[in-house]
């Protein structure tokens, strides 16, 4: 028996949800977001709470997805009442971040300047070094995220790069260090 599939979600005020066709929708102040069920996985909508139960709990593709489809739902809820945010920080001499909305323009020490569009759903906030990306999906806030990470990685030595805010580098001594 999944212990964390078994738990309702709790759907706070101004939060809809509805199953048709297979498909969870959940609504609510920040957007709307859908998820495709896999069959043997059932979702029951009651007054105010979601429940997810599978058709065969001894099976253990049905007890993994019976977890997993119940976290994906309560992102879901949290994601349309409150939504996720990303902090990155920009870290290097000349390195700069520009834009916000839908278009980040970087400058990470590359002969030209990035154009990186954001995808539908993530809006970006600059503020200084700092981005601070918002959505109400956190797969696609978290992707987008890595996606602008990989921009340039932060490397060991100074730590110039495009950080994670909560992320620690492992620094590494320089030359100096081996030849003492």
């Amino acid at each position: 028996m999944s212990r964390l599939g078994k738990l309702p979600i709790e759907l706070p005020k101004g939060v809809s949800a509805e199953v048709a066709g297979g498909v969870v929708s959940v609504k609510g102040p920040k957007g709307e977001l859908q998820l495709r069920l896999m069959p043997i996985v059932k979702v029951e909508i009651e007054a105010e709470t979601v429940k997810v139960s599978v058709t065969n709990p001894a099976d253990k593709a049905g007890r993994a997805a019976w977890g997993l489809f119940r976290s994906l739902i309560k992102n879901m809820v949290v994601g349309v009442s409150t939504g996720f945010t990303k902090q990155l920080e920009v870290n290097g001499v000349g390195y700069k971040v520009s834009g916000g909305g839908q278009k980040l323009n970087f400058s990470l020490g590359y002969s030209h300047p990035i154009d990186f569009p954001l995808p539908a759903g993530v809006s970006a906030t600059v503020e200084g070094k700092l981005i601070t990306l918002a959505g109400a999906d956190k797969q696609l806030v978290g992707e987008t995220a890595a996606r602008i990470r990989r921009l340039r990685k932060p490397e060991p030595y100074k730590g110039k790069g495009i950080k994670y805010v909560e992320e620690v580098i492992r620094r590494k001594a320089g030359k100096t260090a081996a030849s003492k």
